[in-house]
Order: structure tokens, then sequence, then C-alpha cells
């Protein structure tokens, strides 16, 4: 797992992780392509980002539950 992109700062948004340089949380990527935005369009609406950004968010989130414990009721 290499998240060189990602930034954890308890300085900036709480601690929540961001794209490293902005304040754009992983979070917020995440909704945006839940609600059907594509790479392009989140560019569009953030242009100081990058596709290879937003890719690190997907794929740190990824990363993060896939350490995730399940308990089956």
């Amino acid at each position: 797992m290499n998240h060189n992109k990602i930034e954890v700062n308890p300085k900036i948004m709480f601690g929540k992780p961001v794209i490293k340089g902005t304040r754009i949380t992983v979070e917020q990527i995440l909704r945006k392509r839940a609600a059907g935005l594509t790479v392009n369009e989140i560019i569009r609406d953030h242009p100081h980002i990058k596709q290879e950004d937003i890719f690190a968010a997907e794929e740190f989130a990824a990363d993060c539950l896939s350490r995730e414990e399940i308990i089956l009721a």
C-alpha cells in the first residue's frame, strides 16, 4: 500500500484523509463518484487535482475497508 498522495494531518480537515496539498477529503471524492460524477467532472470542479489523485483516494478507501473486521450476527 503506497498512499503517498493521501495525507492525514490533525490540523487539516480535522484529521480526515485528504489529497495531499489540498483540503479535498477522500470522503468528498468517494461521495462525488457515488453520485455518478466522472473523474473528468471532478477534475473540472477541482482543477488543481489530477486523475491519479482520484484513483489514489479510491485505493486508499478500498485498503481501509479491506482491514475492517466483519462480524456476522
